[in-house]
C-alpha cells in the first residue's frame, strides 16, 4: 500500500521502519526541518521496560495533594480555561483506582517488554549508535513506604517474567558507587538489569537517514492542516509544503504519529483520542569527573527525577506539568533539575553549563498509547505514549505494521482502546 506517516519523531519514524521493511511505500510528512526535533528530542533516555508504572496509581492523588503550591512540585496542574484539560485530570483520577492501575501496568508492561525485544533485534539489524548502554536501570526511592509499594509491584510483574531485584541501599551503592555519598537518602532501590538507556534523538535521526536509503521519503517543512473524509473514509491531507504552498496529499491509508497534535487533527473529523499534552522538562550537563557519575540510568522516585549518561553528558530529566500547550521554560523547575543533579552527584557535572529543554509528552490518562485502527477504515493511531515514547516505539511500530498489513499482532491488548 501507499502510505503517509504524519509525524518524524521516534514514533513516526519507527512505525515508518518497519512498514517500509513489510513491503509499503512510505512517506513520511513533517513539520520541522528534520526529524525528532519535539519530543523526542532531549527527554530522559531511559528504556523502561521493567518499571513501567502507570503515573495513574492509588498512591498519586495523595502526593498531588502534598504538591500543591510548590514550583518545583514533579507533577503541577496549572488550571486554564480548558474543558478537555479538565475532563482528562478527572479520567485520571478514575485511573488511579487500584483495578484500572494493576490492569494499565500489565498492558504498559507488555507492551515495554515486546518493544525491548523488537529494539534489540532493530539495534543488531541495523548497527545503529546512540549512546546506548545495557547497563540497567535502578530506581532509588527516599522514602520507605514508596520502597514497601514498589516492592509489592515488583513481584506483580515478575510473575510476567520481567526481572526486578530488590536492593538494600548498601546493594544500590555496591552496584553503582557514585552514590556513596548519599547512602543516607536511599531506603532502598529496585534494579532492572534488563532494561536500557540511550539517545532518542540520535536513534531517530540514524534510523531516518537509513530508512531513506531503504526508500522511505521524508518530506520535511510540511505542515498538515486538516484531513478530507468521504463516504466514510480518508481521502487526503491539506497541508502547507516545503514550498509554502498549499497541497493535499493522497494515499491508501494514513497513520498519525503527531503526538500532543493529535487530537487538534483529529476531533474535526469525530476521533475522539483522551490525549493530553504533559509538558516534561530536561537538563543537559557536561561531565567534570565520570567516575562520580554513575554509569547506570537512575531514577529518583521521590523526584520523579532521571539520570542517564549519554556519552560525556548527564541528561537530568522530568516533572510533569498540564500547562496546555505552552513550551515555555520556567526557571524554578529547569533549577530544580540541576540542583538535584548537584545534590546527588556534587561537581562532577556542570551545573552552569547545563542547557535546558522542555517537551510535550503525549500522555493518555492511562498511560496506556493509542495503537491500532480508528472509526475510518484506512485511518490508524500509533500516539499517547506520554513518559513511554523511547521505550515503547519499537514494539509499537512493529505491531501497528502487523495491524496495517492485516495480520493480529503478537498481542491482543495493543488493539486499540
Amino acid at each position: 500500500m501507499r502510505l503517509l506517516v504524519l509525524g518524524a519523531g521516534v514514533i513516526g519514524t519507527t512505525a515508518a521502519w518497519y512498514l517500509r521493511a513489510a513491503g509499503h511505500e512510505v512517506t513520511v510528512l513533517e513539520r520541522r526541518a528534520a526529524p525528532g526535533q519535539e519530543t523526542s528530542f532531549a527527554n530522559g533516555g531511559q528504556i523502561v521496560v521493567s518499571h513501567a508504572e502507570p503515573w495513574a496509581n492509588p498512591g498519586m492523588p495523595r502526593k498531588i495533594l502534598s504538591w500543591l503550591g510548590r514550583p518545583d512540585a514533579p507533577i503541577l496542574l496549572r488550571p486554564r480555561a480548558d474543558a478537555r484539560q479538565w475532563r482528562w485530570a478527572a479520567q485520571f483520577l478514575i485511573e488511579c483506582l487500584p483495578a484500572r492501575t494493576r490492569r494499565n501496568m500489565l498492558e504498559i508492561v507488555a507492551l515495554s517488554a515486546y518493544s525491548g525485544r523488537a529494539l534489540a533485534e532493530l539495534r543488531t539489524a541495523t548497527g545503529i549508535a546512540y549512546d546506548a548502554s545495557q547497563r540497567g536501570i535502578l530506581k532509588l526511592y527516599t522514602r520507605r513506604e514508596d520502597f514497601d509499594a514498589a516492592a509489592r509491584s515488583a513481584e506483580l510483574v515478575r510473575r510476567r517474567g520481567i526481572d526486578r531485584q530488590l536492593r538494600s541501599a548498601e546493594e544500590c551503592i555496591a552496584l553503582e558507587p557514585a552514590l556513596a555519598p548519599r547512602r543516607d537518602w536511599i531506603a532502598g532501590g529496585v534494579y532492572a538489569p534488563t532494561d536500557e538507556s540511550g539517545d532518542a534523538h540520535k536513534f531517530t535521526r540514524a534510523l531516518a537517514a537509513l530508512g531513506a536509503e531503504r526508500g522511505i521519503v521524508f518530506r520535511y517543512g510540511v505542515t498538515v492542516e486538516s484531513i478530507a473524509v468521504a463516504d466514510g473514509a480518508v481521502r487526503g491531507v491539506r497541508a502547507v509544503n516545503e514550498a509554502d504552498r498549499k497541497e493535499v496529499l493522497a494515499a491508501d491509508a494514513y497513520v498519525i504519529c503527531l503526538a500532543s497534535e493529535t487530537p487538534k487533527l483529529l476531533e474535526p473529523i469525530g476521533v475522539r483520542t483522551s490525549i493530553y499534552p504533559l509538558k516534561g522538562y530536561s537538563a543537559t550537563l557536561p561531565i567534570l569527573d565520570p567516575a562520580k557519575v554513575p554509569g547506570i540510568s537512575i531514577s529518583d522516585d521521590g523526584k520523579k527525577i532521571v539520570f542517564t549518561r549519554l556519552g560525556d553528558r548527564l541528561r537530568v530529566a522530568g516533572t510533569a506539568e498540564l500547562a496546555g500547550y505552552d513550551l515555555a521554560l520556567d526557571t524554578a523547575r529547569c533549577e530544580a533539575l540541576t540542583r538535584r543533579a548537584a545534590e546527588w552527584f556534587g561537581d562532577a557535572v556542570d551545573a552552569e553549563r547545563a542547557r535546558y529543554w522542555a517537551g510535550l509528552r503525549p500522555a493518555t490518562p492511562s498511560n496506556v498509547p493509542l495503537i491500532g485502527p480508528t472509526r475510518y477504515p484506512n485511518l490508524y493511531l500509533d500516539t499517547g505514549h506520554g513518559t513511554l515514547g523511547w521505550t515503547m516505539a519499537a514494539g509499537s511500530g512493529k505491531a501497528l505494521t502487523e495491524i496495517v498489513s492485516g495480520r493480529a499482532p503478537d498481542l491482543a491488548s495493543l488493539l486499540l482502546r
